[in-house]
């Protein structure tokens, strides 16, 4: 029912997007003598803002087709290397030929938001290593005679892809994928696998949400699993391919994101019409591109989804020692080989300080001289991974310990 009324209500705002979109349009052609009047760009603004506020954004493009490597522009194709129902694997595959560098996977987060949010963290990657990157596919495009995703399917997919690529690959996972990445190399170490990173860096992971719990962590633990299970969970309606699927919708997602920090997202909105208004198109570009990625979300699977409500915000499993994988329990201490790197931002309000870090603790059999943590100052969630500190500080840390490990 929700889902419906979702969709029913962008279908009845699209008349209003296109009208501001095709008036916004008209309004700069190059014969209006008013094109750069006070009074014009006013309008332009006001009608920017509503096509905006009305749109409804799809999946943002990757926009990564070069890079720079010795100084020369080489370019960029993206190869699905491994293709399965839920995620492909992406190999950012540069044209050049002898490049012997080496293979990072980057475990993007499945929640909400597509792995294009970490853009930023390919590119960087991108001049001195074989870069690839787990693309999730929004649930409801996913057939339901496809079957459900759990949290166990999660770490087949990355035990799957880690085999692909076979050894001296390092990992770094973002986020909500550290826990799952920490039980495929447990597994992975349990079996004597060869393909084992040779290294993993968890950069902001609930691996402990007990330590400084952040309001996103009260959020989830202060209900049951029955409670999200009545409350957030939908069924995808007709019109798409994963018709049936139950899934938390990325619309719902991306209101708790928003109602979190909504002064923020208004005073952001507020300053983007003063921008277009004064003709600042470089700070209303900043605001466009940030919001096409941070307002294009997808359908979450609800076994998955319900999965990591119990295992890492209400039981917190993999510190307690008690997660299982595929009916046995998971043994951190069975890492030896594999170095470990954690990365937290010390104004993180989505994973508190201390949760990520504990990870090294509680992989006790990994050799101190091949254990890293770095907290960044100054630097929130998103931090971690993009932007200026994390070209200058972060990036060049994590990559001269995985040169170091390789």
């Amino acid at each position: 029912m929700l889902y419906t009324l979702n969709a029913q209500m962008m279908k009845a705002m699209l008349p209003m997007h296109v009208a501001a979109r095709f008036t916004r349009q008209v309004m700069y052609m190059p014969w209006n003598p008013l094109n750069e009047g006070w009074y014009m760009r006013t309008m332009r603004a006001t009608l920017e803002l509503t096509e905006r506020l009305t749109d409804f954004y799809e999946k943002p493009e990757w926009q990564l087709d070069t890079t720079k490597i010795d100084g020369r522009e080489v370019g960029i194709e993206y190869c699905n290397v491994v293709e399965k129902p839920y995620c492909n694997l992406v190999h950012f595959r540069r044209r050049k030929r002898g490049l012997e560098q080496p293979k990072v996977m980057i475990v993007a987060p499945l929640s909400g938001h597509y792995a294009s949010l970490l853009r930023g963290t390919v590119a960087e990657f991108l001049p001195d290593h074989e870069v690839y990157i787990t693309d999730w596919i929004n649930a409801r495009e996913v057939p339901r005679s496809k079957g459900e995703f759990s949290f166990d399917d999660y770490v087949d997919y990355l035990l799957e892809f880690m085999e692909h690529l076979g050894p001296d690959t390092h990992v770094m996972a973002v986020c909500q994928p550290c826990i799952p990445a920490l039980v495929a190399a447990s597994v992975m170490a349990d079996r004597d696998d060869p393909n084992l990173p040779k290294s993993m860096t968890l950069m902001g992971g609930p691996i402990d949400v007990r330590i400084s719990p952040t309001e996103v962590n009260d959020y989830a633990s202060g209900k049951d699993v029955e409670w999200f299970e009545d409350n957030v969970i939908c069924h995808v309606p007709d019109g798409f391919p994963g018709r049936g699927q139950s899934v938390y919708p990325g619309f719902i997602q991306l209101s708790g994101f928003m109602s979190m920090n909504m002064d923020s997202h208004v005073n952001k909105h507020f300053k983007f019409y003063a921008d277009l208004v004064k003709g600042d198109g470089e700070s209303a570009e900043a605001h466009r591109d940030f919001y096409n990625e941070y307002l294009a979300v997808m359908d979450m699977p609800a076994r998955y989804y319900l999965d990591t409500i119990r295992k890492v915000f209400l039981e917190c499993q993999l510190a307690d020692g008690t997660m299982d994988y595929r009916g046995k329990t998971i043994d951190l201490t069975a890492i030896k080989k594999m170095a470990l790197m954690t990365v937290e931002g010390e104004l993180d309000d989505i994973t508190g300080r201390g949760q990520t870090s504990v990870a090294l603790d509680l992989c006790s059999s990994i050799p101190k001289t091949k254990k890293l943590h770095l907290e960044e100052p100054g630097v929130g969630h998103y931090g971690i991974f993009n932007g200026r500190k994390f070209r200058e500080s972060i990036a060049p840390q994590v990559k001269a310990f995985m040169q170091k490990n390789s």
